[in-house]
């Protein structure tokens, strides 16, 4: 994603990164009103993720942060399941992973995933998906359009509403974004209840917005604290072995993402 030109709210400042429990902790939740300019710390209209209206942001970031409760050790996962211990019948042709729609973003435009593969495939599994997640919301804008296959195919629910509003923000003033985004220094969590949580970073310092129609930069987005943004995504897997994109939540000017 890249700097937005539209306000969605955010995590306050107070938000503080947990390794340790993989959770974005705050002192005193509160959101931005939706919908409204919102300038970032240095001044520059940087790029925003995808985030809910107000009242979604409150009930995603519960979604979140109520999930933490459950064992990151995958070892003792079975356990908690009620019937996991029987034995499992062979999966059906509806229950495996369904066929992933290609995602190709012009040239010009990157994003990039420093060490999204653990080696764990339930992990790797799970990363992959969220950064579709991530490439699905920007092909939309650099396409400019919300009818691709590919975007809801990674995303539902809260996630989904606000990625087609976030998108809407561009398409509305003729944007688009060029350069590279890098996102790093993820951290992947299983809940009790079958979700996913993935904690990660980004550096928007190399990309910038664009004119749709011409190409050329309309604001440099370079450079300065605002151009890392920490990253809380709640993710989902369905009957197809989708790890879907439910909730996203950040903050910007995140210090523990500054490298």
């Amino acid at each position: 994603m890249k700097p937005a030109t539209n306000g969605i709210p955010s995590l306050p400042e107070e938000a503080m990164y947990d390794e340790k429990s993989t959770v974005v902790q705050l002192d005193q939740p509160s959101v931005a009103s939706p919908h409204t300019e919102t300038p970032d710390p240095a001044g520059a209209d940087m790029k925003r993720r995808t985030l809910p209206t107000a009242a979604a942001a409150v009930a995603a970031l519960s979604l979140l942060l109520t999930a933490c409760g459950g064992s990151d050790d995958d070892s003792n996962e079975d356990d908690k399941i009620t019937g996991a211990n029987s034995p499992k019948p062979s999966p059906s042709p509806s229950e495996t992973a369904a066929a992933r729609p290609e995602i190709k973003l012009p040239d010009g435009a990157k994003n990039v995933f420093e060490g999204w593969e653990t080696g764990d495939p339930k992990k790797d599994a799970v990363l992959a998906d969220s950064a579709a997640s991530v490439d699905s919301v920007d092909e939309a804008i650099l396409r400019g359009s919300t009818d691709t296959e590919a975007l809801d195919f990674y995303n539902s629910g809260n996630a989904l509403m606000s990625s087609m509003e976030y998108i809407k923000g561009y398409l509305d003033k003729g944007h688009a974004w060029a350069g590279t985004t890098r996102y790093f220094d993820q951290n992947v969590s299983f809940r009790d209840d079958g979700a996913a949580v993935v904690i990660y970073c980004s550096d928007e310092s190399d990309s910038y917005i664009t004119n749709a129609d011409t190409g050329k930069p309309i604001e440099d987005s370079s450079g300065g604290a605002s151009a890392y943004v920490l990253y809380n995504t709640r993710l989902e897997k369905d009957a197809e072995n989708i790890w879907r994109t439910v909730n996203v939540v950040s903050t910007r000017g995140a210090k523990q993402c500054e490298e």
